[in-house]
């Protein structure tokens, strides 16, 4: 891929190396924050709702907790849904993509118009469907199994599934485009006329040759999973408590936020970080793009 050795752009690019920085401070603030702090993100105290402070930075909530912990732990849950969730997006629409464009023919017209059908449908609704129907079945299977208590960690396997499973779209029309036009090159004609079988053709010739822009659209697919199980948590759909993300911590201070008294801190605590997060990982997407994109090289 040019983009990896194209001067060094990939790491001198400003749009690409302070993006990565914030995200790599986010993202050790997530890991190592939770464990550094006095305070337990769930222990429930009798200091409610102080402002930020020397003790508190960020203030505490109405049951007691540290705010600032609380949304670094939330972090946690919000990046960890994000990356897998993209990911597994990526490897649906990769993979849908792939064959549909190097098959081409009926196959390719047969798979395209499902996803041209999947996209009328409107994606939020979609998730919730998928959400509700595994749902109920986990709370069944849980319920004749004795173990309830696993309830919010398979809720949150669910989620990732049912996340990642509806984002893949427009990555699959992607990569079949670009297949479309990489099989027609002198280079994966010479590895058919070789006798190469056509899995090895994809895998060691055409894939290759679409890191930069998987890689771009992984960057790009992140903070939609991000935002969308966000808005998930928000309307009580998402993550279960005990356990805690953005949205979850954004629905609990907006339902502190009223006229008499605004505990501002109790909002915009997670919603700084989410929204940091997210302009991060969309200037590194859009840098990327400038930098793999062919129509930006220059000879």
């Amino acid at each position: 891929m040019r983009g990896f050795n194209s001067g060094g752009l990939v790491w001198r690019n400003p749009r690409i190396f302070f993006p990565l920085v914030i995200l790599s401070v986010v993202a050790l603030a997530a890991i190592v924050g939770p464990e550094l702090s006095p305070y337990d993100y769930d222990t429930v105290t009798d200091a409610a709702l102080q402002p930020p402070s020397a003790a508190h930075w960020c203030g505490t909530d109405i049951l007691g907790r540290d705010v600032l912990t609380r949304t670094l732990h939330g972090a946690r849950i919000s990046l960890f849904v994000g990356v897998l969730g993209a990911t597994l997006s990526l490897l649906i629409g990769v993979s849908w993509g792939c064959v549909a464009g190097y098959v081409g023919g009926a196959v390719d017209g047969v798979m395209m118009r499902v996803v041209d059908v999947l996209f009328c449908v409107p994606r939020l609704i979609l998730i919730i469907v998928v959400l509700g129907y595994l749902d109920g079945h986990a709370r069944l299977w849980l319920e004749s199994a004795g173990q309830q208590t696993l309830g919010p960690t398979v809720r949150l396997g669910i989620l990732l599934f049912g996340l990642g499973a509806v984002q893949w779209l427009t990555m699959a029309r992607v990569i079949r485009g670009e297949v479309l036009s990489l099989k027609e090159r002198e280079f994966v004609k010479a590895a058919l006329l070789l006798g190469q079988s056509h899995f090895k053709i994809i895998v060691r010739h055409i894939l290759p040759n679409l890191g930069g822009i998987i890689l771009v659209y992984l960057t790009l697919t992140i903070p939609v999973v991000i935002l969308e199980e966000s808005l998930l948590s928000f309307l009580g759909l998402g993550v279960q408590p005990p356990m805690a993300s953005w949205g979850s911590l954004i629905a609990l201070g907006a339902q502190n936020i009223n006229p008499i008294n605004s505990f501002f801190w109790l909002l915009a605590t997670p919603a700084a970080f989410m929204a940091v997060t997210l302009l991060a990982l969309n200037f590194l997407g859009d840098g990327l793009r400038d930098v793999w994109d062919p129509r930006n090289q220059r000879d």
